[in-house]
């Protein structure tokens, strides 16, 4: 049987290895929603490539609006696919930090934890 903190390191190398693989494999086409968002705008057919100049248009005047800090899990073009990895690993470690703090104050409150 594993012992938690083996399992935990476990998970982080897993999570790490399958982040910094799928860096390589990722498309540059966008999908899902921002996708969607170019074909209702008129900048893309449905079962067509995006074209290299659509960009996505937003009304964000008086409405919430942010940018990401890390946006398509990426640092910028100049660092290609070594800025993915950073922000796989950066993006990685921020979430366990996370879900470690919650079980840590679960922990603490008296609930248990499964």
């Amino acid at each position: 049987m594993m012992d938690n903190k083996t399992f935990i390191i476990a998970g982080i190398v897993i999570a790490l290895a399958i982040g910094g693989i799928a860096v390589f494999f990722a498309s540059g086409d966008p999908d899902g929603l921002e996708s969607t968002a170019l074909v209702v705008q008129g900048q893309k057919e449905l079962t067509g490539s995006t074209p290299e100049d659509a960009e996505l248009h937003e009304e964000t005047d008086g409405r919430f609006s942010y940018t990401a800090p890390m946006p398509d899990y990426a640092l910028g073009d100049e660092m290609g696919p070594t800025g993915g990895i950073i922000a796989i690993v950066a993006g990685t470690f921020i979430a366990f930090v996370v879900v470690m703090g919650i079980a840590y104050g679960l922990k603490k409150a008296g609930k248990p934890v499964k």
